[in-house]
């Protein structure tokens, strides 16, 4: 079942399908994993440096914790509603979409769902960046299916 693209973006649409293609058949630590390296790249990418933004290692730490089963559903649910917050108080657009990429790949150990909203945020955020750049937008989307297929 093809997954939907919940935000308005520019995309590589044949590439999104085979990623989602490959989504279906993966279970849902693995899409965590595979988010997380997404938010961690789109936020190298956006030049943010989260290692000093506190309510974003934490909520990496306890999606890593949920992946081990040392975290509830409800505690990564929570820890990715504190990044949507971040990204409401955000102005730059950059900072919003790229911390929405880190919310919802935090909110994948939620619901797997999360984790291909999360790979969408990222494709906005490569838009926002590079001004709509086919290219740039095709690249990121190579690398996370790459990395998809690593799982």
């Amino acid at each position: 079942m093809t997954t939907q693209v919940k935000i308005k973006i520019k995309d590589n649409v044949k590439l999104r399908s085979e990623i989602d293609e490959l989504y279906e058949n993966k279970n849902q630590i693995d899409l965590a994993k595979w988010s997380l390296k997404i938010a961690k790249r789109i936020l190298r990418v956006a030049n943010i440096d989260y290692k000093n933004i506190d309510v974003i290692v934490k909520g990496f730490k306890i999606n890593e914790l949920w992946q081990k089963g040392k975290a509830s559903t409800y505690d990564v649910r929570q820890a990715g509603f504190k990044i949507h917050k971040l990204a409401r108080d955000s102005e730059s657009e950059i900072q919003k979409s790229a911390f929405r990429t880190v919310g919802q790949a935090i909110a994948s150990g939620h619901m797997k769902e999360h984790a291909m909203v999360a790979s969408d945020y990222a494709i906005k955020t490569i838009e926002l960046i590079t001004n709509n750049d086919t290219n740039a937008i095709t690249k990121e989307r190579k690398w996370q299916l790459n990395e998809l297929n690593k799982k």
